[in-house]
């Protein structure tokens, strides 16, 4: 099983968290707003969970906060966003982490656990323009912004007289630069957006047809060390089983693609269900060329005669290993489809244009 954090420390979110509640507990959060914003919703969760606990938030700025000039493609990836306060929880500053589970790397280093998912919010992207309501009404050469290559990739597919500048910063910077008039338009997470309150900048939610989302978008993850297995307990109740299912079925895909910042990867699963106990998850996966000139697309899905299947703690564990076998098979499907010579060559580029550790400040 390629899963990175065990099936079993994704524990039913009914397991028993009364027994020696915590009198403290501190969260490492990034220090952007949204990120403060993520780490006060658990904060809050938790306090509600735990009334004598005292929560405290420790802010933190990490690698992918400051290196503002250049892609996280070529500078390190998704961890660049996690590993100041991955350090903060092995020297025992703070007792768990916060993150957009997007940012978390598919495979976790052997000392953290991915404790607890919390339910998702809209996983989809949206268009932010102060001139144009659609991708569609952007003419020819307009400056459209983003800093993913999966975005830029499928918008490049679908409307190549586009054109696609890497867009780097928090949220708040971002915005400014179109303000600014440095971009028509730019595609953002519309989780984050929301979130802040921030809705009303948006023109129009782009369908998953058309922008189909990164693994875990829209989800919040929290991490922890993988022998503290108190904060496991007391996170369970955070635990959203049905974004815990469907974002272990795109985690599972991406991660055996090598899925990171490198590699144009897109993977949305979503739970229906079917009546009289039962539930289908349906993953949608796919692989395109930085360019956008070839995508891969490829769908299968598992049904699960159990749902919802709590309390039944090895019930939960047999869907979290059908969530992970479902990932797997999608991305083997990309494979034999036509990705593997697309993932080879964005590895080999990655390769060549990756700097030294020590040309990273």
């Amino acid at each position: 099983m390629s899963f990175s954090t065990p099936l079993h420390a994704l524990s039913s979110p009914v397991s028993d968290a009364s027994q020696a509640s915590p009198s403290r507990l501190i969260i490492a959060t990034r220090e952007s707003r949204l990120a403060l914003w993520q780490a006060e919703h658990v904060r809050e969760r938790l306090q509600r969970l735990y009334p004598d606990c005292q929560v405290e938030l420790l802010g933190m700025t990490t690698r992918g906060d400051q290196i503002l000039d250049r892609s996280l493609a070529k500078v390190g990836g998704k961890g660049l966003f996690i590993k100041e306060l991955e350090v903060a929880l092995a020297a025992g500053a703070a007792d768990l982490a916060v993150h957009s589970l997007k940012d978390v790397p598919m495979q976790l280093e052997p000392d953290f656990s991915l404790a607890a998912i919390l339910e998702r919010a809209d996983p989809r992207d949206a268009l932010v323009s102060n001139d144009y309501a659609s991708l569609a009404e952007l003419p020819a050469g307009a400056i459209v912004g983003t800093s993913s290559m999966r975005r830029a990739a499928q918008i490049s597919h679908q409307f190549p007289a586009l054109r696609i500048e890497p867009l780097r910063g928090n949220l708040d910077t971002r915005l400014a630069k179109l303000d600014r008039g440095e971009y028509q338009a730019i595609v953002l997470a519309a989780a984050g957006l929301k979130r802040l309150g921030l809705a009303q900048r948006i023109r129009a939610i782009l369908p998953t047809e058309q922008s189909l989302p990164a693994p875990a978008q829209g989800a919040l993850g929290i991490e922890c060390l993988r022998q503290r297995t108190d904060i496991q307990r007391w996170l369970a109740p955070l635990q959203d089983p049905q974004t815990t299912l469907c974002a272990s079925a795109e985690r599972a895909l991406a991660r055996l693609l090598g899925g990171s910042c490198q590699v144009p990867l897109a993977a949305y699963a979503q739970l229906l269900p079917q009546g009289q106990g039962s539930a289908k998850l349906i993953l949608r996966g796919l692989v395109a060329a930085p360019t956008g000139q070839s995508i891969i697309q490829e769908q299968a899905s598992v049904m699960l005669d159990t749902w919802p299947c709590l309390p039944d703690q090895a019930v939960w564990q047999a869907h979290l290993t059908a969530a992970d076998a479902l990932g797997q098979r999608v991305a083997a499907a990309l494979l034999a489809g036509g990705a593997a010579p697309i993932l080879e060559a964005c590895l080999q580029a990655d390769n060549t244009a990756q700097p030294s550790a020590s040309s990273i400040p």
